[in-house]
């Protein structure tokens, strides 16, 4: 783990020498040459933005009126400046030109396609880790789904804050509302997050038995969990963020799982309250977030659960990752993830361990398994060819928004590996724990508009075991 956090910081004191630009002073246009004769900046044109403020747009980008830039520099720069403004996801598209007033004096126009940023969603989703965990361990059961609302109304103000409402029914009954102001200052570089989650459920997974959750059914509520928190952010250069978060968490479960499972909680105990700190530190130099290509991204998460008056756990946990996209030519590009886990102390509450197999931290070819580590290793390889990219038009659509539909296939090969250290005397789960696993297929990504990505893959794991998955995400 030490040498994987030394390895990524040395890899981020590289990255972070490619902020600069190449900026000129007045003073310095005397001495260049007429080749290089540099042009200023006479008014920067918003053209699209219904909606959103043209100081937020300003924001994402690194010209100002007066700037001097040489020519070649400043196209260089406006590439960037687009790829951060599509980043934002406020827009379908963006276009960003140079108009030539005379030899030294330019205009800069920004033509944006804004995205669709109100919704009613309807919630049907499956409950269980992802499709295939729900299509083999539950048997394809639609009772394990969930059926509700979504409100979200994003780029709210046309400031690119977001507010969401959360009514769901089903499995898991869960209310919620977040309000996220990402600038509160003149300077665009603090935010603020509130939210609350309210969430009850009768049927929960008890227990870990070789690698897949045991789950129990009842008619009463089995657990009912709270959570309170607020976030600061902080966001000083384009690319750099930084969020700070302090939770409280009151939850509390039926007399019955202590009786399945008396280290649930900690031992014999019904609630479960406690207060957390969360820092997360992100850099981010993807050219296209919700599909990267190129660029890369690090990721830094510190967690303490567990300080001041409740602290009914104590734990504590450090996730790095880092991923890297390469554009190797012909339409062949190749991606890599690679991620660290380590927490304390060895021995933790069945509700908070963590595990391979969550999120986008999990082997391909073992999402049918949980892996809890205290401690875990993983990397995930791609190389994969663009085999189409279109933009359909459907003239028949009232809304301009939605006429347009990109659509880019993908055909991969991967190979993931990993290693998950056990927890002590956890004996229930042993087969995959302490040993190096991996998992190597091909498949096809299908990638469309607002950040929707279905990928087909069949995989094999060292297990011998082979089989189709279905994913609604990208990889990583």
């Amino acid at each position: 783990m030490l040498a994987l956090l030394l390895s990524l910081t040395l890899s981020f004191n590289n990255i972070v020498g490619l902020d600069s630009v190449t900026y000129m002073s007045p003073d310095s246009v005397s001495q260049l040459s007429e080749k290089d004769l540099p042009v200023t900046i006479d008014n920067i044109f918003f053209i699209g933005n219904k909606v959103t403020k043209e100081d937020i747009m300003l924001r994402e980008m690194n010209i100002a009126i007066g700037d001097v830039y040489n020519k070649k520099d400043l196209e260089n720069i406006l590439v960037l400046d687009k790829s951060k403004l599509i980043n934002t996801r406020l827009f379908n598209s963006v276009e960003i030109s140079i108009l030539h007033l005379n030899e030294t004096l330019v205009d800069i126009v920004v033509n944006v396609s804004e995205r669709w940023y109100t919704f009613p969603v309807p919630i049907f989703d499956l409950v269980d880790r992802n499709f295939n965990d729900w299509w083999q361990n539950q048997d394809k059961d639609l009772s394990r789904t969930n059926l509700g609302i979504k409100l979200y109304r994003n780029n709210f103000r046309g400031r690119n804050e977001s507010l969401r409402f959360l009514l769901q029914l089903g499995y898991t009954k869960q209310f919620g509302i977040t309000y996220k102001i990402p600038y509160l200052d003149a300077n665009k570089q603090h935010g603020i997050t509130l939210n609350f989650d309210y969430a009850e459920n009768k049927n929960i997974a008890v227990r870990t038995v070789n690698h897949k959750p045991v789950f129990f059914d009842s008619e009463e509520t089995l657990r009912i969990r709270r959570n309170y928190s607020i976030g600061y952010s902080y966001r000083r250069s384009f690319y750099s963020f930084h969020n700070f978060n302090i939770e409280y968490n009151y939850n509390t479960i039926n007399d019955t799982i202590v009786g399945l499972n008396p280290e649930y909680y900690e031992p014999t105990k019904i609630t479960q309250r406690y207060f957390q700190l969360t820092y997360a530190f992100t850099y981010d130099r993807r050219d296209v977030a919700s599909y990267p290509l190129k660029g890369h991204r690090l990721d830094v998460l510190v967690e303490k659960q567990g300080i001041g008056a409740y602290d009914d756990i104590d734990r504590a946990e450090i996730n790095v990752s880092y991923s890297k996209f390469l554009d190797i030519g012909k339409g062949f590009f190749v991606a890599n993830y690679l991620s660290g886990f380590s927490s304390l102390p060895s021995k933790q509450p069945y509700s908070n361990l963590g595990a391979l197999g969550y999120r986008k931290d999990f082997i391909r070819g073992y999402e049918l398994y949980l892996v809890e580590s205290k401690n875990f290793i993983l990397n995930r390889t791609t190389l994969k060819k663009r085999l189409i990219s279109t933009v359909g038009n459907m003239r028949f659509m009232p809304i301009d928004q939605f006429k347009k539909i990109p659509l880019d296939i993908y055909f991969k090969v991967y190979f993931d590996s990993g290693y998950g250290e056990n927890f002590e005397n956890y004996e229930l789960n042993t087969t995959l724990s302490d040993r190096y696993l991996f998992g190597t297929g091909a498949g096809i990504d299908f990638v469309t508009y607002y950040d929707s990505v279905i990928r087909l893959e069949y995989t094999i794991n060292r297990e011998n075991e082979a089989g189709f998955f279905l994913h609604f995400k990208k990889e990583f």
